[in-house]
């Protein structure tokens, strides 16, 4: 249940947010690692307003919450503890939806400049072997999906992926994928949710992940 607390926060700071089924907000929390234009301008092809902020007021008022990260994990890690951003995201009751690095730093521990996680996912974050190109960078299928957040995606749908770090196969895998081995390409916790893709650079079926996960 959320607080009073939040509760107070979400009817102080609901009207200036971007609106979706039922005058709901959304939040893409803007902490210096993310490519967050493009998350924010797949939202609006489907209508919705997202606002940026790492504003902790905003982020627990707003009904959903777009983790984003694009760069190196201890770099990114090391702006959400001087934020306190490492405090707040695991705490959150609404859906959250991590995306690429994102969703690695809600794991445990990556591989990435030996960095500890979020812990939000019981999983770790390892790197490809010099065996395969490093990133893997473009089109992969994706399967096993178990979630709510695929509705009306199809097994073996292709999603596009740029990363040298995978989160292994584990008992929140909600969608795998194959590079080398079969790893975890999305994840699910509670009210938390994990995409290794980019589904905003994934054409009408990243668009649609995006709708289910608006839907939630």
């Amino acid at each position: 249940m959320k607080s009073e607390k939040q509760n107070q926060h979400k009817s102080k700071s609901s009207s200036p947010l971007g609106k979706l089924e039922g005058a709901s907000s959304l939040v893409i929390i803007n902490y210096g690692a993310g490519n967050i234009k493009s998350i924010q301008f797949a939202f609006k092809r489907l209508g919705v307003e997202a606002v940026l902020s790492n504003n902790p007021d905003e982020i627990i008022a707003s009904d959903k919450v777009i983790f984003p990260g694009v760069g190196e994990a201890s770099s990114a890690m090391k702006m959400l503890n001087e934020s306190g951003l490492d405090q707040l995201i695991p705490t959150l009751k609404q859906p959250v939806l991590g995306i690429c690095l994102g969703m690695q730093l809600m794991c445990n521990h990556t591989e990435e400049g030996d960095t500890k996680g979020l812990g939000i996912f019981n999983a770790e974050v390892k790197r490809f072997s010099n065996k395969v190109k490093v990133p893997q960078m473009g089109w992969n299928t994706i399967s096993n999906l178990k979630s709510d957040l695929f509705k009306d995606i199809k097994d073996n749908e292709f999603m596009y992926l740029v990363h040298s770090y995978y989160a292994e196969n584990c008992d929140e895998s909600i969608a795998t994928s194959n590079y080398e081995l079969e790893y975890a390409s999305a994840l699910e916790n509670d009210n938390f949710y994990g995409v290794q893709f980019h589904p905003e650079k994934s054409g009408k079926a990243g668009e649609q992940i995006l709708q289910n996960f608006l839907n939630l």
